[in-house]
């Protein structure tokens, strides 16, 4: 069994993804993570490519320990010095220097022969090595080059003192046999090679990055390169998770390790999409929002009878939040009826008939089913027609500072009148502390959305939340020209749904005591 080098390069090729351009201070932050993930090494950026960059590569050599530093640089002199000064204050420093070898980036991207793409990449690992011990060689686009002039190339960065050997497959090209004819060409032909790391660097273009990854180190890669969540250029990179929990949960087929702490791996996923504001698509592989979510009635049953019989790991070991059963059309009896017990109610054979053909019917007509509706349907309520038990009189909001402040009534269905006062980070934040304050209702704020739901500057913006409310599910809408007013009203729209399903509750459970004469 090989212990399998894990080169996070997030914070360099991932912040290369459209839209996930990063601050010094949040990358910063990200690296500091991406450490305690236990990752051996982090790429921090291109030092030439601008002064920001070189700024944010320094930083984190200088304050992140515990894991090897490596800064990008072209096959040219300065680009080499600049890498080698940022990486200065670093406990481990690597230089990682590349030049395309490929005839389409050689004849039409750098203009220059075969022989001098050689000479570059010599004199390059040269100069390098002379600054630091720790040097990676990429052959970009590796995968379209012509395997001869490859090996030449890889040759003579070897004989240079390149330690690692990076094959990048940089726009997604290969397929995984390829890979691995590729790398096992490689290890044969290049004197010393086998004595380096051969690492792999893979791009997502056909899909195929993680499984071209895999066929690397199954070929005698020691080294992979990959990204959280798999951002990147184009369709992205190999993701990391993906990678590290295959050789985890596969370790009998593939025979390897790393040095990740997979615990932590759903955390860390999070942590960059609030950075960058890019989601992982729902059906994300280990971290998205529906790997670990069952709806189908066999799955939930299986699921409910032991997790193994549709999980292949559990979300502990990933740090994910746990397993979810989502009420749907295709959900079974077994499923519903065990969300209702987490509810709090034991159903009859009667009333778990006649719900499940409610909610089916439900299920047809709206995406998600919460337990707004579960407790609707039981108690053959409609949410969406609740009584207004609090109404918005008034809100005045103050903000411009660190810190908004907002005061509120609130008039109840009994004709009481609620005044507070509130603050917090933002205008919305502000009102929701405030309304808070005076209302009976511990209000967990999971999703707020805002759009245009009118045209023109005078628009009407609509406000839609998802909340947990005595933990609880519910959702809220508001309009109104300020969009705060709005997010008021959706707020109060939650708690009156909230309101509601407490009377159906205690009407519920003063039924069922004077059933069992307790």
């Amino acid at each position: 069994m090989a212990r399998i080098t894990v080169f996070d390069t997030t914070l360099r090729d991932g912040e290369q993804s459209p839209g996930a351009t990063l601050t010094a201070m949040e990358k910063l932050r990200m690296a500091h993570e991406i450490a305690g993930l236990g990752v051996d090494v982090i790429e921090a950026g291109f030092a030439a490519s601008s002064p920001e960059d070189a700024a944010s590569i320094r930083g984190i050599a200088a304050e992140v320990r515990g894991v090897v530093i490596a800064a990008l640089a072209r096959t040219t002199p300065g680009d080499i010095e600049a890498a080698a000064e940022v990486l200065e204050g670093a406990e481990r420093g690597r230089i990682h220097t590349f030049i395309a070898t490929s005839d389409i980036h050689l004849e039409r991207k750098l203009g220059i022969s075969g022989a001098e793409c050689v000479d570059r990449a010599g004199e390059a690992v040269t100069q390098a090595r002379s600054l630091v011990d720790d040097v990676e060689f990429s052959a970009e686009d590796a995968t379209r080059t012509d395997i001869d002039f490859l090996c030449e190339v890889i040759g003579v960065a070897v004989s240079a003192g390149a330690t690692t050997i990076n094959i990048p497959d940089t726009v997604g090209y290969a397929v995984p046999a390829e890979i691995s004819k590729m790398f096992g060409t490689l290890l044969v032909r290049v004197p010393g090679l086998a004595d380096q790391v051969l690492s792999a660097h893979c791009h997502d273009d056909l899909g195929l990055a993680v499984a071209n990854s895999l066929a690397a180190i199954a070929a005698g890669a020691r080294q992979v390169e990959c990204t959280v969540n798999g951002i990147g250029e184009r369709a992205g990179n190999a993701a990391l998770e993906e990678i590290v929990m295959a050789i985890h949960v596969r370790a009998d087929e593939l025979g390897h390790e790393t040095g990740v702490k997979t615990e932590r791996l759903y955390r860390t996923s999070r942590l960059l999409a609030h950075l960058t504001g890019i989601e992982p698509q729902p059906n994300k592989a280990i971290v998205g929002r529906n790997a670990f979510a069952h709806e189908a009635g066999i799955h939930q049953h299986g699921v409910l009878s032991d997790p193994r019989t549709y999980e292949i790991m559990t979300p502990e070991l990933v740090g994910a939040p746990g397993t979810e059963l989502v009420l749907g059309k295709h959900s079974g009896r077994h499923g519903i009826e065990a969300r209702y017990e987490a509810l709090g109610y034991t159903l009859t054979r009667e009333d778990l008939d006649r719900v499940t053909e409610d909610l089916k019917a439900l299920a047809e007509r709206k995406k998600t089913v919460l337990d707004e509706d579960l407790i609707s349907i039981l108690h053959h309520g409609v949410m969406e027609d609740v009584r207004e038990a609090f109404r918005l009189t008034s809100l005045d909001v103050h903000c411009g500072g660190d810190v908004s402040h907002a005061s509120v009534v609130i008039e109840t269905d009994n004709d009481l009148r609620l005044e507070a006062s509130g603050s917090g980070d933002g205008p919305i934040m502000a009102a929701f502390a405030a309304m808070e304050s005076v209302l009976d209702f511990r209000v967990v704020l999971d999703d707020l959305t805002v759009r245009s739901a009118t045209p023109g500057r005078d628009a009407l913006g609509e406000v839609s939340i998802h909340a947990r409310v005595d933990a609880h599910t519910f959702t809220g809408r508001g309009a109104h020209t300020d969009v705060v007013h709005a997010a008021a009203q959706a707020y109060l729209h939650a708690v009156n749904k909230a309101a509601a399903a407490r009377v159906l509750e205690e009407a519920h459970l003063e039924s069922t005591a004077d059933q069992w004469g307790v």
